[in-house]
């Protein structure tokens, strides 16, 4: 059985937020945060996964990756493997792929 690493994140909140009310009844105040200090972080998480989705994506810079792409795309558009194959023949003795 594999679970998820959200559903683990989920549970350990649930968690973590149950702890806290238990020990708020208590007279504890456990996770004593601002509501600055919560915006600042929510902040910087939303920043963090701008960052990793806008990078997560194949971004091809170099002509190489981008040909590679190319062939990725024809590839997918072709149903017929012979016709590939010959797309990609002519595209090596015609120098496109080099």
């Amino acid at each position: 059985m594999k679970i998820n690493k959200w559903t683990i994140a989920r549970t350990l909140g649930v968690i973590l937020v149950v702890v806290n009310i238990v020990l708020q009844r208590m007279g504890y105040d456990v996770i004593n945060v601002s509501e600055s200090e919560i915006l600042a972080l929510v902040e910087v998480l939303i920043e963090v996964a701008v960052i990793i989705v806008a990078w997560w994506k194949n971004n091809s810079f170099s002509p190489n990756a981008i040909k590679a792409d190319e062939f990725l795309q024809t590839l997918r558009n072709t149903s017929d493997t012979e016709d590939v194959s010959q797309e990609a023949e002519e595209e090596l003795s015609n120098g496109k792929g080099e």
